[in-house]
């Protein structure tokens, strides 16, 4: 189990994952970029496991960190034309405009993702990204990302399909994002695949 934490400008993140028991190699990958202007944020799960699915996640990675100020949809139909013929992926990515306070984000395929706000201490308000299916490098289906407003402390989890979609009712937005990522993964990796936790805090402009 690995776990990190950096800030980065606007964000602050953490990430926790583990290997499918038994093997040494992951294919779960992330990328957390800042550009002028934002940051672009990656949740990658190659088909299958193993070296073989860390090598394709791994490159995926690469080829989206190549433009990350890109739009989404055109990150992931460069990323899906580099991929063909290769082991294919699925993933889910935000992209964050300081400018204008607003996130966008898409999903391909079965990487969960959730933006939770901290609400004044009232109940967290939570917004479940919308995936589609398919595969980046087999059968991209059209892409269509949404865009959402966000504010200062609004966290930004996600998880690849080695963990229980219930995670994204245990996200607590004021804990620090490696602790929020070390737990959720603690509480709920299934045991039976590969398995990463991105968390992410929105932390506004940078004086």
């Amino acid at each position: 189990m690995g776990d990190r934490s950096r800030s980065r400008g606007s964000i602050t993140w953490g990430v926790a994952a583990t290997p499918l028991p038994g093997q040494q190699s992951s294919g779960d990958s992330h990328l957390v970029l800042m550009h002028p202007g934002g940051a672009l944020v990656v949740a990658v799960d190659a088909l299958g496991d193993g070296p073989e699915a860390e090598r394709a996640a791994l490159r995926a990675v690469a080829l989206f960190a190549e433009t990350p100020a890109f739009p989404i949809a055109e990150l992931l139909r460069r990323c899906h034309q580099a991929l063909l013929g290769d082991r294919g992926v699925v993933v889910s990515l935000a992209s964050f405009d300081v400018a204008t306070g607003t996130m966008t984000w898409a999903g391909v395929g079965n990487v969960e993702a959730v933006l939770v706000r901290p609400n004044d201490g009232r109940p967290a308000s939570r917004s479940g990204l919308v995936v589609i299916g398919g595969v980046v490098g087999g059968d991209l289906p059209e892409v269509r990302p949404q865009q959402l407003p966000v504010a200062p402390g609004d966290v930004v989890v996600f998880a690849t399909d080695g963990v229980r979609r219930d995670f994204v009712d245990a996200v607590d937005p004021l804990a620090p994002p490696e602790s929020l990522a070390a737990d959720l993964l603690a509480r709920f990796a299934k045991g039976t695949d590969d398995a990463l936790v991105l968390a992410i805090r929105y932390e506004g402009p940078v004086p």
